[in-house]
């Protein structure tokens, strides 16, 4: 028996990226799955396979941003599969560039808070009904840049700081009902958005990413989602109210630059179609959330 047969998951973001990888990983584990985006994600790409992994899998888009979207999704996974259990905030979006905090447009940041922050919450509020009755959890993909200073990632850091904090909130909220909730703050990721062509860094930076971690490269997104699946999973049934850092050692290396790994990352075995996808971050083409989730340095 596969350790998430009959619970049913929402992941947001699921089109790309880590939350492709999630909603892959929580489907092979025996969850059914509710894979949540823009429209122009390929979420239906992602449910289809999915599905090929033997589990009931659906798309439904839509930006949660948006007042009223987040109550379409959740009933999206009751009205199809009468129940819900997991909750993962996995989408987000980055600045169009990297910048400090003064040289970043007003409207850079309101984006950046309605895909990061408001929508966490929107999404959260209502999901919390249904996750009381199945005594849930939810999951929230946070960032190293939320829970310590990086340079010209200021205002993006701040918006996966709010998220951080909301969500360990709702974890004492609602522990009386026998809801969890953890945030996840994966390290330097192998996505489309930490690659020099597909995102917003430079060479350079996309250097520093690896050089932070102890281990000396990125992790496979494939990594970040074996972490999601412990804690959907009743066997994280303590686990609630923590932040739980997936980083290759970043946190203990501030200031101590690593060296590239010789022997690489582990094959990955989950069937990733869209991980290495880039996504377009200008705000007139991208207005709400992003569908990846793949984070710049955690």
């Amino acid at each position: 028996m596969a350790r998430l047969d009959g619970k049913v998951a929402i992941v947001t973001g699921g089109g790309a990226g880590i939350g492709e990888a999630v909603v892959l990983k929580l489907a092979r584990e025996g969850a059914r799955v509710v894979v949540a985006g823009l429209a122009d994600d390929p979420i239906e790409d992602v449910a289809r396979t999915a599905a090929g992994l033997g589990r009931r899998a659906i798309a439904c888009p839509g930006d949660l941003g948006e007042d009223g979207s987040a109550e379409r999704c959740v009933e999206c996974a009751l009205s199809e599969f009468g129940r819900l259990d997991v909750l993962v905030n996995n989408a987000a979006t980055e600045a169009d560039r990297m910048c400090p905090a003064e040289q970043m447009p007003v409207s850079e940041l309101d984006r950046l808070f309605r895909a990061n922050a408001r929508s966490v919450v929107l999404m959260t509020r209502a999901a919390l009904p249904a996750l009381k009755e199945s005594r849930g959890v939810v999951l929230t993909a946070g960032s190293t840049a939320g829970v310590s200073g990086i340079p010209n990632m200021a205002i993006y850091g701040a918006t996966k700081g709010f998220a951080t904090s909301f969500t360990l909130g709702v974890a004492a909220e609602a522990a009386a009902d026998g809801v969890r909730a953890v945030v996840v703050v994966p390290g330097p990721t192998d996505t489309g958005q930490t690659r020099p062509e597909a995102g917003p860094h430079t060479p350079e930076a996309a250097e520093t990413i690896v050089e932070s971690t102890i281990v000396g490269r990125r992790a496979t997104v494939e990594e970040i989602a074996n972490v999601y699946a412990f804690l959907a999973s009743d066997e994280a049934s303590f686990v609630t109210g923590v932040v739980w850092v997936v980083d290759g050692g970043v946190g203990i290396s501030r200031g101590l630059p690593g060296r590239k790994a010789s022997d690489g990352p582990p094959s990955l075995t989950l069937p990733v179609r869209h991980s290495l996808e880039g996504f377009d971050h200008a705000p007139k083409d991208r207005p709400g959330q992003a569908g990846g989730g793949g984070e710049p340095v955690g």
